[in-house]
């Protein structure tokens, strides 16, 4: 099995890479060469994917059974149909990683891979698309549907579609679970938003790589083939901040207080306080599809555990801007704490 996997130094790109090693195939990769090492055992090619040069040099290095698209969160579907178009011919099959964000009713309502998605031309820019002003739908959105458009057009029985919803796990960039393990090992009063008993669907990085592996040698549907890819049985976060008081000995509890005191204490969503969000349908990612299909999720208290082990090994996230957008500042959290929980 050859395999090239656009991106493969960080977080799911390198845990894709190393899956595939440990299966034994022949492993490409295609990065600027920037963010991260090479994992030993690939063949590392170098360029930029928004370069019809590049993109062109590379695909003489094929054919490939399968392209994995771990790259593209951040670049318009133009560049996605940029790499499709030139790959084409050079790849059997495309997997395509891309996110819940594409459903038109993400976050509100539950989702399942017939749920209607948001509506993006295969060839936009960066301009296209909006977010609402309550947060939904969002630019990223449009733009990943536009790029899962792309892979489409081009690709059509050939592209697999991944549709994440939050990944955790070593190597996250992001800072969702490093943020609060490193609050749970500070110990005190936590803040915690209530209800204790709302369930999260986070999936561990090492399991979607898995998947995204499996999808490379699997025989697609007529039309092609959608999964959302998400923890179907999940945890409650009463659990999971327990999981996390645990793994990091800290004597620290948690104090819940309610959504509307949170909101009017004007705690963001799903930043200062990461992984926390009220709409309906952010955590009701239907994932049976995927399930069928060979996903296994591992229990979120393990992604807990390996990541501490992770950080206090030293692990470093690949540098990037949105870890700083997550975390309540101390001196915001501590005001809150003051004026007490609301129960469980």
């Amino acid at each position: 099995m050859r395999v090239l996997v656009l991106g493969g130094t960080w977080f799911l790109g390198k845990e894709v890479v190393r899956g595939a090693l440990r299966r034994g195939w022949d492993v490409a990769t295609f990065t600027r060469g920037r963010s991260a090492p090479d994992v030993p055992g690939t063949i590392p090619f170098r360029g930029d994917r928004t370069s019809l040069e590049d993109l062109q040099r590379l695909a003489g290095h094929g054919p490939w059974d399968a392209v994995i698209d771990t790259s593209s969160s951040d670049l318009p579907p133009r560049d996605v149909l940029l790499a499709t178009r030139t790959l084409r011919d050079a790849a059997a099959r495309w997997v395509h990683v891309s996110t819940v964000s594409v459903y038109e009713g993400w976050p509100h309502a539950p989702l399942t891979e017939d749920s209607p998605l948001l509506v993006c031309p295969a060839d936009a820019d960066e301009t296209f698309g909006f977010t609402g002003a309550d947060g939904s739908p969002t630019e990223y959105g449009f733009q990943k549907a536009g790029g899962e458009r792309a892979v489409t057009e081009v690709f059509g029985d050939r592209a697999v579609l991944l549709r994440p919803g939050v990944i955790l796990g070593p190597g996250e960039y992001v800072g969702r679970l490093p943020w609060w393990l490193n609050r749970a090992r500070r110990g005190g009063p936590i803040l915690a938003p209530a209800p204790a008993e709302r369930r999260i669907q986070p999936v561990d990085v090492r399991d979607v790589a898995a998947f995204a592996l499996d999808q490379a040698v699997r025989e697609t549907a007529a039309g092609g083939t959608a999964y959302n890819v998400a923890h179907p049985e999940g945890i409650d976060f009463q659990g999971f901040l327990t999981a996390c008081l645990e793994v990091t000995g800290s004597a620290g509890s948690p104090l819940w207080v309610s959504a509307e005191r949170l909101l009017s204490h004007h705690v963001t969503q799903w930043t200062e306080l990461p992984l926390w969000r009220t709409h309906a349908g952010a955590w009701a990612v239907d994932s049976a599809k995927a399930v069928a299909a060979g996903l296994r999720c591992r229990p979120i208290r393990e992604t807990v555990t390996d990541t501490w082990a992770w950080l206090n090994a030293g692990g470093r996230p690949v540098s990037h801007p949105r870890w700083a957008k997550h975390g309540i500042a101390p001196e915001k959290e501590e005001k809150i704490l003051a004026s007490g929980g609301d129960g469980m």
